[in-house]
């Protein structure tokens, strides 16, 4: 058996903080069989952060095989990761991704982003959400993280 990634101290405080979780989060994870440095530890870690709550589930694909999937949740890196609301059998994409390892400071950044989704809330104040309303084109924002 593979060793645990996480130790039983963030277990504890990520599972305090689960606490929060308020409606069912599935995450997607797309890997690839090759040429995927980070595809396996980015799927323990997933693995062993959504067994800390049952309101978290996780489904696996392969962005090849499933490249019409793939192309539904408009992933093309690999490992990708989906943060899809669960309402019973349907999945409500809010359009919460994720690129690569979520280690280090992006480990957080994960644990952020399950709350939001089972919050069902962006927690933008209601000024920003009467701006982007008035959107009248699709805007395709990317942010970046780097550990340097």
């Amino acid at each position: 058996m593979t060793e645990g990634l996480l130790s039983d101290d963030i277990k504890n405080q990520v599972k305090e903080v689960f606490n929060q979780l308020k409606d069912p989060v599935q995450v997607l994870f797309f890997g690839r069989k090759e040429d995927c440095e980070y595809c396996a530890d980015t799927l323990q870690l997933v693995q062993e952060v959504l067994a800390l709550s049952y309101k978290l589930g996780l489904s696996e694909y392969d962005i090849e095989d499933d490249a019409a999937l793939a192309r539904q949740y408009k992933v093309d890196k690999t490992p990708g990761l989906v943060f899809a609301g669960k309402d019973g059998d349907q999945l409500v994409d809010y359009g919460v991704r994720m690129a690569g390892i979520p280690s280090g400071h992006e480990f957080t950044s994960l644990i952020h982003d399950l709350l939001l989704v089972s919050g069902r809330d962006s927690g933008l104040s209601e000024n920003t959400r009467q701006v982007l309303s008035r959107l009248t084109k699709p805007v395709h924002m990317q942010v970046f993280v780097t550990p340097t």
